[in-house]
Formats: C-alpha cells, structure tokens, sequence
C-alpha cells in the first residue's frame, strides 16, 4: 500500500539532528520516492519564472515553451486554435471518447455581424480541430458528460444558467438567444434546465440518476448581499431519475424536474447547530428555489465557502454512497491560501438526517482534506487521477502550478498524506486550468488561459487558447 511505503520511509529513515526540520524530511522522501507514490520520476523542484506580460505566446513557440514539467512527463500542441479563455473541459463520448467539448470563459459579445462568440467548442482528440457547438453564453465554465449520452454546460455569471445540450458531435453554431428564459436558435439542441439554480457555476458532478452536486463560485461580503456567508454547496435531486441508456428526448431528461437543496454543516453533533466555525463536519441539506439559490441559501443558513470552484466525485472511492471534493479559492493576497474541501453523502437521493440502530444521524460529512500555503495556493480546478486517487489540483493565478496530492492512508489525520509539484506556466499571464485526466490515467489535457494573443491569428473572429497534451505519467504503488 502507498502509506505503508511512506511508514516504511520514515521508520527506516536516520533520526534527524535536533536542528533538522522533521516536515522538510518528509518532503524530502515524497520527492525521493514520487516514482513510486506518483507515478512521477522526480517532482518540479521550482514554480516556473516570470517572463514578459505581453508577447510571450507566438506562432513558433513550441509546446515545452508553455510549461516547465516535472521529470518523466513531456508536453505537445493538441491545438492552439481553441477559443480564447477555454476554461473546463469533458470527454464525449464518455467511453473511448473522440472529442473534448470545452467551455469559453468569454462574455456573451458580439464579435461579428450577426455573430456570437464561441461559448463551447469540441476538439477532436485526432488531430485537433475546433468547432463551435453554442454561441452567447456568459462565462461559461463547469461541464460535464452525462451517463444519458447529453453534455450539461453552465456559466459562471451572478445570472449563470445550467444548459443541456443534445448531440454534441454533430450540433453546431446553436446560439443562446435569451440567457433568462433560456432560448436558444435550436430549442431541441440546446435546453435551459430552470429547475438547477441560477448562480455562478463551476464544479459540477453529475451522478448516473440525475443528482447533481455543484458549488457557487461566490465570496463571503460579496455579491448583492451585504455581509453573506460566501459561496453554497448544491444538491439538485431529480423528480424522475435516470434509468439507464440514452436520452435524446429532452422532456424525459431527469434535469427537467426536481428539487433543490443547499448543504448546511452543523459542528455540534446530534442536532443541527450552524453558522460562522461550522465548515467541517456533520451535514444536512435545506431546500432552496433554484431561480433563487443563492438568496435562500444565504438566507435559510446554507454553509458558505470562500469561492468555490471546481468540483469531481472521488473514482477511487468505494465506501456507501458518493465522496466528492472541491476547492475553495481564497485570497493569497489576504493569505488566505485557499483550501480542498471533501465530503461523503451517504444517500445522494436523500436530503434528511437518516436512521440507524433506532438513532438518528446525518447522511453528509465534510472535511478539509488540502490546506493552501505560501506557495500552493488559489486552488480552482481539480481532477483525479483515474485508477490511483491521487488528487490533482491546479492553481488560479499568473504561472499557477499544478500539483498532484497523494489519498489519506491509514494514519491518523483526515487530509492528503501529501503532495508535490509537477507542472508551472512559464507565460506570467497565463495560468493553467480546465486540468483533465484521459480515462487510462496516463495521459492529461491541459488549457493554457490568458496568455496575450495579439501575435496570434483569430480563428472563427475570436483569439484563441493552447490546449496541450501532457504524456509521461506512470504507475503507481498500491
């Protein structure tokens, strides 16, 4: 097992010298043995440096130009033609996928007569090319495959919408007419799905029955509502779950009806007792209206979290119910670090406490699984590594870092048994994100956001990102 490797490290490991710094030593052994813990030879000893703002991406650069990479892993162009702020991606089909449908993190503008900007695009995993499915969304960012054969997309705006979307190989150039009501140029391609909340989207998991998990990309004391507790986790619960097989109908999609619920952390026990302190622990779940989740929630007592971003269910996992993680982005400017948050729901479908030996308790838990530092902080995005559980987490800011953070093991505390650095961005105005594994776990996608393209051609009357393929990562040790 990997905590019996690290145990075994540090029993058979010298005593360190009284002035020896035990935490440095461990580092130390996780970049020695990152081969095995990791799947990586030898860790990114250093964040990449700054470079020019402006210029930095041109037509020559090369793959190896955008990023410093750890030892073992090696970089290459799956295309520069992405639209510019390509943001999260999801693989289509979901098994042996051909396709990337990415959202653009753009504002709904027009940028030619008549013409919406790209808002998501599919990119084949062949040779690359780049086709816009929709037009006009507002920062569009989480995405998702659903097991019904369908792609939830949604935006990251005060007014976000949750769309799906139908036939996402073959659809093109659908634009969303109306963000509010949700009309679309192509109604039975593109569907406004009102019964999720109106919020500003990012992390999403979609379970195989329609529930869905997500987060409110929102501050404490920002916002419309003065003094508000931050950001809500979601649970959407379908009226009509999915069954199995496709859905090309988009009435009987189970997105098309349900309840909504905001999560509520209680940190007294056996009764429900939240508000400020009560991050981690037992939770429950109130019920919100989706056209206004995040008044109710802040309203009704829903716990809130400092931005809350991306949001994966753990693959790993195998224990009763579902383990999902995501990341608050904090403020490294306020030294607030940022952090990764983990919870397990017990019964996805349920929402109240349960009962168990003629005694009540809480279905949902949650810990604080990464605590940020001066150097691994703003956490956005995250993807786990399929087959490993080790946790990728990608960094929100100027030459932002990925780093890869090992499962808790056996020991005594409920966070990661530790991480280390893999990737940086050279460009200083760019940062990575939309961080995606491809389903062996041996290969990652990767966008690189905000670079300044005014030495680069627009494509479809829009700039444009690189996405590149990351190659090299090994097996490792269980």
């Amino acid at each position: 097992m990997r905590t019996t490797i690290l145990a075994t490290l540090l029993l058979t490991a010298a005593l360190p010298a009284a002035a020896e710094d035990f935490g440095v030593m461990v580092d130390q052994m996780l970049a020695e043995k990152s081969a095995a813990l990791f799947g990586i030879a030898k860790p990114l000893a250093e964040s990449a440096a700054e470079s020019a703002e402006f210029g930095y991406r041109k037509p020559e650069s090369t793959a190896a130009d955008s990023v410093a990479l750890a030892e073992g892993l090696t970089a290459s162009f799956l295309t520069r033609d992405a639209a510019d702020s390509t943001d999260m991606m999801a693989f289509f089909p979901a098994d042996n996928p051909t396709h990337i449908i990415a959202c653009v993190e753009g504002d709904a503008e027009e940028v030619a007569a008549g013409k919406m900007q790209p808002g998501v695009q599919r990119i084949a995993l062949a040779d690359g090319k780049v086709e816009t499915i929709v037009r006009g969304t507002s920062s569009c960012d989480g995405i998702r495959t659903t097991a019904w054969g369908t792609i939830l997309f949604t935006e990251e705006d005060d007014r976000g919408g949750a769309y799906e979307l139908y036939d996402p190989l073959t659809t093109t150039n659908v634009t969303i007419l109306d963000r509010d009501t949700g009309e679309s140029s192509d109604p039975a391609k593109v569907v406004r799905r009102m019964a999720l909340p109106t919020m500003a989207w990012e992390g999403i998991e979609v379970m195989a029955n329609g529930v869905v998990y997500a987060g409110d990309e929102l501050r404490p004391g920002d916002g419309d509502l003065i003094g508000n507790d931050g950001g809500a986790i979601f649970k959407f619960v379908p009226e009509t779950p999915a069954a199995g097989g496709m859905i090309t109908d988009p009435a009987a999609s189970p997105f098309a009806a349900g309840k909504l619920y905001a999560m509520q952390v209680s940190c007294y026990g056996d009764k429900v007792q939240f508000g400020q302190g009560c991050e981690t622990g037992v939770a429950g779940w109130i019920e919100v209206k989706a056209n206004k989740a995040r008044a109710e929630a802040n309203f009704k007592g829903a716990t809130g979290y400092y931005r809350p971003e991306d949001l994966h269910a753990d693959s790993s996992y195998t224990g009763e119910g579902l383990r999902f993680c995501w990341t608050n982005t904090g403020n490294e400017g306020a030294q607030n670090f940022a952090e990764t948050m983990c919870a397990v729901d017990l019964a996805p479908m349920e929402v109240k406490m349960g009962e168990k030996d003629g005694k009540e308790f809480f279905n949902t838990s949650v810990v604080r699984f990464i605590e940020g530092d001066k150097d691994m902080n703003a956490m956005d995005n995250l993807a786990f590594q399929p087959g490993t559980g080790v946790l990728y987490v990608i960094e929100d800011h100027d030459n932002g870092d990925i780093w890869a953070c090992l499962p808790d093991g056996a020991d005594r505390n409920l966070k990661t048994d530790g991480c280390i650095k893999v990737l940086s961005v050279k460009d200083t105005g760019a940062e990575p994100t939309g961080f995606v594994f491809a389903p062996d776990g041996k290969t990652a996608y990767v966008s690189i956001q905000h670079s300044d393209d005014s030495a680069m051609p627009k494509v479809d009357d829009y700039g444009t990102d690189d996405v590149l393929v990351i190659s090299g990562f090994g097996d490792v040790a269980k």
